[in-house]
């Protein structure tokens, strides 16, 4: 079982670490001024004047995950479940990450599940942590593993299940240049990944077969 301390605790250092490395706000948009120029453009014309400012802002908004933590969107959970201990299913959640290895978009949705053990959490947080996770810079199966890890180690429950799919404008407006190609991963934690039956309610209640 997933260790929730441990999990904290490494959430908290990473925070402080990209606290004290993170530069200011005018280094920042020097940087933009810089990657215009190396595109070879000019920073000081008049479409481009406002950029570096309107980038920064827009990066606040994509990685703004770094600032939260995920285990404490999961704190409150209700043991008033009248018994229920069937699956809980959150399908077709919508995100948009960005690829660490060329910084452009990631484009998908998520399905998550899990077998509730005496408590259940509210739905809206489950699509929070999908969300943390989201704005950060990612790969897809690192992001997929992040989201069951956390979710087994604030609720622990008897199993969780991720399932990720998405389109990685790496892919689809670079390099190759293959649109329309879609990537799929998946973590099976507990029973989701001893038990094939759950496993399989699972994948029909968000309508794969794996």
């Amino acid at each position: 079982m997933t260790d929730r301390a441990e999990l904290e605790a490494e959430s908290r250092r990473q925070r402080e670490a990209a606290a004290r490395q993170r530069p200011s706000r005018d280094e920042a948009l020097a940087a933009v001024r810089t990657l215009i120029r190396w595109a070879g453009d000019d920073p000081d014309r008049e479409g481009l004047r406002g950029t570096p400012d309107r980038v920064v802002r827009s990066y606040d908004e994509f990685f703004a995950g770094y600032a939260e933590n995920p285990l404490e969107i999961l704190q409150r959970t209700f043991s008033e479940i009248s018994g229920y201990d069937e699956v809980v299913v959150l399908k077709d959640i919508p995100f948009e990450s960005h690829c660490e290895h060329h910084m452009v978009p990631i484009v998908g949705k998520a399905h998550v599940g899990y077998l509730p053990d005496r408590r259940v959490v509210g739905i809206s947080k489950l699509a929070r942590v999908v969300d943390i996770f989201a704005r950060r810079l990612q790969i897809q199966e690192k992001m997929t593993a992040e989201i069951a890890t956390t979710i087994l180690a604030a609720l622990q429950p008897r199993g969780v299940a991720v399932v990720v799919e998405a389109t990685h404008e790496c892919m689809t407006t670079r390099g190759i240049h293959r649109p329309g190609v879609s990537m799929v991963t998946s973590q099976m934690l507990g029973v989701f990944r001893d038990d094939a039956s759950t496993r399989r309610e699972f994948l029909a209640l968000i309508g794969r077969s794996m």
